[in-house]
């Protein structure tokens, strides 16, 4: 439960850790003559669920990984809790954990193994302690009986499940989302997102999640951006996008389907 500071008691060390924010100052890339974000500004508030929506190839990948510090700005800058992302000092200060939309869960490795992986690697506990952090994440995500399992004997869903679980155990401060509901059915889908909002209320995580998932943008997000073309055209409350006034945005999430005219004779080859 947060506390009136702002802070949340972890579930896993039971000491107060506080939520980081993130703020994009006119962050700009280019790959060459290719501008792919092009003078984005924004701020993620602590404790916050920010949903980045966009088509495919609109940089929301690329802005993930400035966050993360895997790719520089050609110019502007990213700070997480006030540090330059790219900073290696950052990543000591900061933690934070990335669901892959694939899961990115090592097949050769069970379910637990996967989970404990981390803190072994870092030595952040004995092999006890370690049990603990991963039965506890386990439990959070009612994947207990799943911990001898290996990935390839888990469902899509499962898979999901444990890649959210395996971030948990490196106790974030700050939690991203790389499409988490994309190959799942409507319910899976739907419960992926009451998995996301419901840790972000427990443990007072700041959430930046990028999706094309309508639903999970409507129905979790505090505020959500869009991205086309590598700019910001949309930063505001989900409601507004219930019936969006602007035609861009409006054509993205809700598409009509033309059989008179399809999209797919327009796209280039």
């Amino acid at each position: 439960m947060a506390s009136s500071t702002g802070h949340t008691r972890n579930p896993f060390t039971e000491v107060e850790t506080p939520a980081v924010g993130v703020k994009l100052e006119g962050l700009t890339k280019s790959f060459g003559d290719h501008v792919v974000l092009d003078n984005i500004t924004l701020s993620v508030e602590p404790g916050e669920i920010f949903v980045l929506m966009g088509p495919s190839g609109s940089g929301k990948s690329v802005l993930l990984k400035h966050i993360v510090g895997l790719e520089a700005p050609t110019s502007g800058r990213v700070l997480v809790d006030g540090h330059d992302a790219t900073s290696g000092e950052t990543r000591e200060k900061v933690r934070m954990a990335m669901v892959f939309q694939a899961g990115a869960l090592f097949n050769s490795l069970t379910v637990y193994d996967n989970l404990a992986l981390y803190p072994r690697e870092h030595r952040v506990a004995d092999e006890a302690g370690i049990k603990d952090k991963v039965m506890r994440a386990l439990q959070i995500l009612s994947l207990e009986d799943a911990a001898k399992k290996f990935p390839s004997e888990l469902s899509g869903g499962m898979k999901k499940r444990v890649a959210i679980a395996r971030a948990l155990v490196m106790e974030p401060q700050l939690m991203m989302y790389d499409e988490p509901t994309s190959e799942l059915d409507p319910v899976m889908s739907a419960t992926i997102s009451e998995i996301i909002a419901s840790l972000k209320d427990e443990y007072h995580v700041t959430t930046l999640v990028v999706s094309h998932d309508r639903e999970l943008a409507l129905n979790i997000a505090e505020r959500v951006g869009i991205l086309m073309d590598g700019k910001l055209i949309f930063l505001g409350k989900p409601d507004e996008l219930r019936q969006p006034k602007d035609e861009q945005v409006a054509a993205f999430l809700y598409p009509k389907i033309d059989l008179k005219h399809p999209r797919y004779k327009k796209l280039e080859t």
